[in-house]
């Protein structure tokens, strides 16, 4: 890379290390976009109806968006506002923040994993652990004087609700609604957070924001940016755009769902894709299984005949995985199957 971040520095031309051969190019004209991304109500007072429709969600998209979802919108603007200032400081000031070893707890880095891709991906991003905050929080930015604050409650409302989905997620199976958090590691669960940045691209039909993957980790909770689209989700062989919607958080299903559910329900590919016209931005929070906690299927999923598609791992070990390979190369759960 010519460049260790690409925020804040201008390019008329997109530069060759970024370049997808064509056969690898996102084909933005052959995108649709979709209004049938299933959207659920978490207010609604009929909470079988609520476990029915995220059930029915997770089968057939893998991700759906909530509503009514307990994050504050002050929450939401502030965490948004912040992202942007951050992003917008001087290169030199980000540049005290930087580092490509993906074991930091708290890093500004570019693309997705330099040290092992050949070819880079049009994003720069913050990545903290956040979990427990007391732990984390003081190696936090300082910069802008705001971010612990308004990150730090953010982080608190969406683990809230990160924990009230897996709930709901546990009994949509038809398990005791602790069942998956006590697989994960119940309150001991990780959580990290991810600020995306993806700057206006010179030739977007060219490269990737991020190219399809799955997420490694349990739950994702994504804000997206309502001005700039980009989230694109494989449905049925073809690539759908997600609308951005005010009032709403965009959940996905990540791989260690897909492991506990006995492959019921399917870490869903997604990407981001970039523009010419504007930046974009997004806040990604991931709950993650504690890195001991032994990932299983339950017996209740695998019995009657039915065999465990996953061997028994721990996060730890999955994790380390992921990190150790380009992120479009073969689903990782691929390495952990019986």
């Amino acid at each position: 890379m010519t460049t260790k971040i690409i925020s804040g520095i201008e390019f008329s031309r997109l530069p060759s290390s970024y370049i997808r051969d064509e056969s690898e190019r996102p084909r933005l004209c052959e995108v649709d976009v979709s209004d049938n991304i299933p959207v659920i109500d978490l207010s609604c007072p009929d909470r079988t109806l609520v476990i029915q429709q995220i059930g029915q969600a997770c089968r057939e998209y893998g991700f759906f968006q909530v509503i009514n979802h307990g994050v504050s919108k002050e929450s939401v603007d502030k965490i948004i506002e912040m992202a942007h200032e951050f992003f917008n400081l001087p290169v030199e000031e980000k540049m005290k923040l930087y580092s490509d070893d993906p074991s930091k707890t708290m890093r500004l880095s570019s693309s997705f994993n330099v040290k092992k891709e050949t070819v880079h991906n049009w994003r720069d991003y913050l990545r903290l652990h956040c979990y427990p905050l007391d732990k984390y929080m003081p190696e936090w930015p300082t910069v802008p004087s705001s971010f612990k604050e308004i990150v730090s409650s953010y982080c608190s409302q969406v683990r809230e609700l990160g924990l009230r989905l897996e709930e709901a997620i546990s009994e949509s199976l038809g398990l005791e609604r602790e069942c998956v958090k006590k697989i994960l590691g119940e309150r001991e669960q990780g959580q990290h957070m991810a600020l995306n940045y993806y700057p206006a691209c010179p030739e977007p039909e060219l490269t990737y924001g991020l190219p399809a993957h799955t997420d490694p980790n349990a739950l994702t909770i994504l804000l997206q940016d309502l001005q700039v689209a980009g989230l694109q989700i494989l449905k049925d062989g073809n690539w759908l755009a997600v609308k951005p919607r005010a009032d709403a958080l965009v959940i996905n299903i990540g791989d260690q769902i897909q492991a506990v559910s006995n492959g019921k329900y399917k870490s869903v590919w997604h990407r981001a894709v970039v523009n010419a016209r504007a930046p974009r931005l997004s806040v990604a929070s991931f709950l993650v299984p504690s890195d001991t906690a032994p990932i299983r299927a339950p017996e209740a999923l695998a019995s009657g005949g039915e065999r465990n598609v996953y061997r028994e791992f721990t996060y730890a070990e999955y994790y380390k995985t992921f990190w150790s390979r380009d992120l479009d190369q073969k689903h990782c759960l691929e390495f952990f199957k019986n």
